[in-house]
């Protein structure tokens, strides 16, 4: 019978080697702790100790103690993932969180920017070079800002001639590896961008000054900020991925093709976007147009 302390750093170690990202990690981490300090107040010193009733007790403190629905839902899926992984590594006959019901919450559509806003932002970030070759990348390839952040000079395959490029995504945090096409205004923003990079030992495509790994919250952060330069409310660096699909798929591009492209696991995921656009010709374009 493996005490809940025990157990927690299992957990941790358990998603490292699964190769989840760090901010993931982190995040479990923090909810894990939150809900062993809890049980701990039950008494619960052992994983064979909590009950259904004790997770969902946790659950309802959060709740009223003014955490939203959503990010109790959130905490939900660690605590769901966390008693999971004990079962299947049979620290557990019965799984305490398996019935457990996630708190209802509204979902808010995606934030999809039209042309007049992405060409906005595209104009307030266009003489910073290494932002503007970020916001390219992301509005031109959909990928996620971690995806973004990772890619190394190794990842790059710039086109020549009539020869279009490529930049390689590797497989992280479950999503699945594959090979994203560079259009002309993408490759065009990033060998600008090339061309002023600081030489140095980081193996990444962005780096600082101190040619170090620029950080996802530093892309983030430096993204919104320009967001708000040219106007554009409710808006963060997530909504270029938006933006990418939904346009896309108004444009009438295969649904396969958006889905294959932006990482989706599951072509429904891609599907959902179809009810946020006004779809202006079939799914069935199996190349992606510039924005």
């Amino acid at each position: 019978m493996i005490p809940l302390k025990d157990a927690h750093l299992k957990f941790i170690e358990h998603l490292k080697e699964k190769n989840r990202s760090n901010s993931t990690v982190l995040a479990y981490g923090k909810d894990i702790d939150q809900l062993v300090e809890f049980l701990e107040e039950l008494k619960r010193a052992r994983v064979t100790d909590v009950s259904q009733p004790d997770v969902e007790a946790f659950l309802a403190k959060l709740l009223k103690n003014g955490y939203t629905p959503k990010s109790v839902s959130r905490k939900t899926n660690a605590v769901k993932t966390f008693f999971r992984y004990l079962k299947v590594n049979e620290f557990l006959t019965d799984d305490p969180a398996l019935l457990v019901s996630h708190p209802k919450f509204e979902v808010k559509p995606p934030r999809i920017l039209n042309e007049t806003e992405y060409r906005a932002l595209r104009d307030a970030v266009h003489a910073d070079t290494r932002t503007y070759a970020v916001v390219e990348l992301l509005l031109q390839t959909g990928m996620r800002i971690g995806e973004l952040a990772r890619l190394t000079m190794a990842d790059v395959k710039l086109g020549k001639g009539a020869r279009a490029g490529e930049v390689h995504i590797s497989s992280f945090n479950r999503h699945p590896e594959r090979s994203v096409p560079l259009n002309s205004r993408a490759q065009k923003a990033l060998e600008a961008y090339l061309k002023e990079r600081v030489e140095g030992t980081a193996k990444n495509v962005f780096i600082t000054r101190n040619s170090r790994p620029l950080l996802v919250r530093n892309i983030r952060a430096t993204i919104k900020r320009y967001l708000d330069l040219a106007g554009i409310e409710d808006a963060t660096v997530n909504d270029l991925r938006h933006t990418f699909i939904a346009q896309h798929i108004k444009r009438g591009a295969s649904l396969v093709l958006v889905s294959k492209v932006a990482g989706h696991r599951r072509l429904s995921t891609t599907e959902k976007y179809l009810d946020h656009v006004q779809v202006t010709a079939p799914q069935e374009k199996m190349e992606l147009a510039e924005l």
